[in-house]
């Protein structure tokens, strides 16, 4: 069986029984399972510590992410997987519910987070692709994602993949004394087993 990495394809057939893709760098995309939860908060923690790209303003914890991490299955519309290079967790990407509504059951939010020596390289792009491949078949309409401004290097993965900017919040949430905006990107699919 052949996997895409990045721009080739490489035999990974021991890979396949566990649905997870490789690329060149010796990055392996997988589902999430909870021996992953420690490598997720590392990086999200660096993340709030460090950036804007998430308003998360303390540090979380295991234990604190684990009702979180609850929620994603290996199929259906909520996914999270992660990319390890060897047993390091390098970055994620997942697929939750965007509201409680019924009305929204078509309609998942998206997120990514990669540690920072691995931004650039490509891993975002291919946990991306995985994620986008597994949930081609699930029931999702409408995939939405907010990202913290400025952030030119996620917008552009986003644009890459087919969001459209659908508008901006202004200063609408503050971190560290600073004003965020957070533009809104939206990629429309049609949901599984109807044609469009």
């Amino acid at each position: 069986m052949f996997v895409r990495g990045r721009d080739y394809r490489v035999e990974v057939s021991e890979l396949a029984d566990a649905g997870a893709y490789a690329d060149p760098d010796g990055v392996v995309i997988g589902p999430a399972t909870e021996d992953d939860l420690a490598g997720i908060v590392e990086i999200l923690n660096h993340t709030a510590a460090n950036s804007i790209a998430t308003f998360d303003t303390r540090p979380t914890s295991v234990a604190a992410r684990r009702d979180w991490f609850e929620q994603f299955a290996s199929t259906g519309p909520y996914r999270l997987l992660v990319a390890r290079r060897g047993s390091l967790v390098v970055g994620y990407a997942c697929s939750q519910r965007y509201r409680d509504h019924e009305a929204f059951r078509q309609t998942v939010e998206v997120s990514i987070a990669l540690d920072v020596g691995c931004r650039g390289q490509g891993v975002g792009s291919s946990l991306y692709r995985a994620l986008f491949d597994r949930l081609a078949d699930e029931p999702v309409h409408v995939v939405v994602t907010g990202i913290a401004l400025p952030n030119d290097a996620s917008v552009a993965l986003h644009r890459k993949f087919g969001f459209t900017e659908v508008g901006t919040f202004r200063e609408y949430a503050v971190k560290n004394g600073r004003y965020i905006s957070s533009l809104w990107m939206q990629r429309l699919s049609p949901p599984a087993g109807h044609s469009r």
